[in-house]
């Protein structure tokens, strides 16, 4: 088999290991902290939302970081540590007692969480420009499909084993995953650009935020999850609203996996879409189509008519982490693409921090309803921004790299 294919296969299995583990001991996270004492239900609720956003929050300041060392050393060894490290910090936490340790573990693991994103850029700095985002879409499906089924199986094993042995299952299983890219990847060192520049952590900052379309390309990486993660905090009391069933969880994951449902379908479809007619025209397109898809989820009436417009919103979703990384891909030289790619990261890991607290504002003020019509509104600053840098005549990074490095020396 060819090593290319079989680095992809080997990649995308340990994606959906690692993407569906990490996702199991989400739903409880609350119910845990509850273990450690007696604490009010406000104390709960605060450290819940502490300990959910810590590992975002070292994430967003470590990706940019594993990015540059990657660039330097190669993207297995940092799939290696990150994958170790994950399961170790997740071992660790089914022995804490006290919800500080289970802070500090959550931050730890931020640190290291960095899996998925760097396969991402390894898939992609290996991946002929023109077919990036069909092959990124494709590998997306291996972390989407980890994801819808984690939150399930790891309610079943918490209610079968306890949460202690649940954290142990999910380290091993990283474990796994981290085993087999230590015995199935085998890296190709990238091919230096001939500019031989080596371009300093300042330059590459300073030209993402001067060049116009990768500017926008971050920000709109950013304002993608703060409207994906917006509502998904309140997703179950909404669902509880429109339904007086007594099996309101059960009935808010069916909600929330629909969209996952649409991602998952679509994904591979909207990368090569992007490689066949530009990522830029796709990404606009989708943007306005999450617009239209979540804007009626303020208006439904029942919960059926709120599953299908997930399902679509899903749909629209599924193509935008791909076409995004595609875009990065073919803009990034080849000698930094990791950093840049880890940049790109971080502004993910943003929205995923501003999300859930934007629409908890949005909510508390105006009501859950209202946060479909402010993230839809998110959606469209989107296509604006996206829309004012393709009017504009196009940049060559590689060339606007040089340039701010010659300046700078």
């Amino acid at each position: 088999m060819d090593i290319q294919k079989r680095n992809f296969i080997i990649i995308w299995v340990s994606n959906f290991l690692v993407a569906g583990t990490m996702t199991m001991i989400m739903p409880f996270l609350s119910l845990y902290i509850e273990t450690f004492g007696d604490y009010s239900d406000a104390y709960v609720q605060k450290w819940s939302g502490l300990v959910f956003g810590a590992t975002f929050i070292s994430a967003l300041i470590m990706s940019p970081i594993w990015g540059r060392i990657a660039d330097k050393y190669g993207f297995k060894p940092i799939l290696i540590i990150n994958g170790f490290g994950i399961a170790i910090s997740v071992f660790l936490m089914g022995f804490v007692h006290s919800v500080e340790a289970f802070f500090l573990l959550r931050l730890l693991n931020g640190v290291v969480t960095g899996f998925i994103p760097t396969s991402l850029a390894f898939i992609s700095a290996n991946t002929k420009r023109e077919e990036a985002g069909k092959r990124l879409g494709t590998l997306q499906m291996g972390s989407v499909t980890g994801t819808l089924f984690g939150p399930v199986l790891g309610g079943l094993l918490a209610d079968a084993f306890g949460f202690k042995y649940t954290f142990v299952i999910t380290s091993i299983s990283v474990i796994v995953a981290a085993l087999i890219i230590v015995f199935g990847i085998k890296e190709q060192r990238k091919v230096k650009t001939g500019r031989e520049i080596v371009y300093s952590r300042k330059t590459i900052l300073s030209g993402l935020l001067h060049h116009r379309l990768m500017l926008n390309v971050m920000v709109v990486t950013a304002l993608i999850q703060i409207g994906n993660f917006s509502i998904q905090p309140l997703l179950s009391l909404y669902v509880s609203h429109l339904t007086d069933s007594k099996d309101v969880a059960f009935l808010a994951g069916i909600t929330f996996s629909a969209a996952g449902v649409g991602n998952l379908l679509f994904a591979r479809k909207w990368g090569k879409l992007g490689d066949d007619i530009g990522y830029e025209k796709v990404l606009g397109f989708l943007l306005l189509l999450s617009f239209i898809f979540i804007v009626p989820q303020a208006f439904v009436s029942s919960l059926w008519q709120l599953v299908i417009w997930r399902l679509l919103f899903g749909i629209a979703m599924g193509g935008m982490i791909p076409i995004t990384t595609a875009l990065v891909r073919r803009e990034a030289p080849l000698d930094v693409q990791g950093e840049v790619m880890g940049y790109n990261t971080s502004f993910r890991f943003l929205g995923n921090i501003i999300g859930p607290m934007f629409g908890g504002i949005i909510s508390g003020f105006v009501g859950i309803s209202s946060v479909f019509l402010f993230t839809g509104v998110l959606f469209l600053l989107g296509f604006a921004f996206l829309y004012y840098a393709k009017r504009k005549p196009t940049q060559d990074f590689e060339d606007f790299l040089a340039d701010s490095q010659q300046k700078n020396t």
